[in-house]
């Protein structure tokens, strides 16, 4: 079956409300593990009722068990280290550390499906390496952005685990239904972070917190688990790899976080990979 206009649009739509969590993560001013939790809190009354109202059940197979659990917490820990590297640098370096996971992707899918490696993906993988290179700025090199970089990459590792975790478990599960269920497994594991303060959050962060859970958790990640239905997982994952444009660009618009000169290659490299990837004819 190959990957119509649509399985694109889809995607991409996904990934631009994915992508808002990185200036969303930067600017929230509270400890990443509190708002992570109430990110997912806030999720699960709204996947229960799209589900509720396209009138799909809401429970998870038997034989999901054991990796929605695996998966939840992988996607806990992806999120929070994730956002302890927007805060301990910026959008741009938080972001494109990142997204070193389609790279861990590539090496990895071949051991979870006992597949050969595809040459096509390592070029590729290796073409967006090249692109976030150029797109990192000099000073993220400097050794104040080191934890950052390295929590970057280590949040990238539990995402790439995470999709072909899932991807592995099964070929046509409900995106909203997997989300579901990993939102309240990240919510238990970080409900001991749950300040006695928390009515004092502030009303823009509340409402940051919001747009979190509807449009980056609910809306962006059950489109992208659901293209992964459609995409292998590195498919996606480097089709995925013009998000950090998205984020740099919201970031430069809310934030005033102006790109780097190498943001204007690197940015030329990552499209050229998406635009292979996208126009090359392939099996979903």
């Amino acid at each position: 079956m190959k990957n119509t206009p649509a399985d694109y649009f889809w995607l991409n739509l996904g990934l631009l409300f994915i992508a808002t969590s990185g200036p969303l993560g930067r600017w929230i001013e509270l400890p990443p593990e509190l708002s992570i939790f109430w990110r997912s809190v806030l999720a699960i009354p709204l996947l229960l009722l799209y589900l509720l109202l396209t009138k799909q059940s809401i429970k998870v197979s038997f034989q999901w068990n054991r990796a929605i659990l695996f998966a939840g917490i992988l996607m806990g820990t992806h999120w929070v280290t994730y956002f302890y590297a927007l805060q301990w640098s910026n959008v741009a370096v938080g972001m494109l550390s990142l997204f070193t996971f389609p790279v861990i992707t590539a090496f990895l899918e071949p051991f979870f499906f006992k597949t050969k490696f595809n040459k096509k993906h390592i070029f590729l993988g290796g073409l967006t390496l090249l692109g976030i290179y150029f797109l990192v700025p000099s000073v993220a090199l400097a050794k104040a952005h080191g934890p950052a970089i390295a929590l970057g990459v280590f949040s990238a590792l539990c995402y790439a685990v995470r999709n072909l975790l899932l991807k592995k478990a099964s070929a046509s599960g409900n995106g909203s239904q997997q989300m579901l269920a990993q939102v309240v497994i990240i919510a238990l594991c970080f409900s001991p972070f749950l300040e006695e303060n928390t009515l004092s959050i502030s009303e823009p962060f509340w409402l940051a917190l919001v747009f979190l859970a509807l449009f980056t958790t609910v809306i962006g990640h059950s489109l992208f688990l659901y293209s992964l239905t459609r995409f292998s997982v590195t498919s996606a994952s480097i089709v995925a790899s013009i998000q950090p444009l998205y984020g740099i660009l919201i970031a430069y618009i809310f934030l005033n976080e102006i790109p780097h000169w190498g943001t204007y290659i690197g940015g030329a490299l990552i499209v050229c990979a998406v635009l292979i990837e996208s126009l090359t004819p392939k099996k979903g």
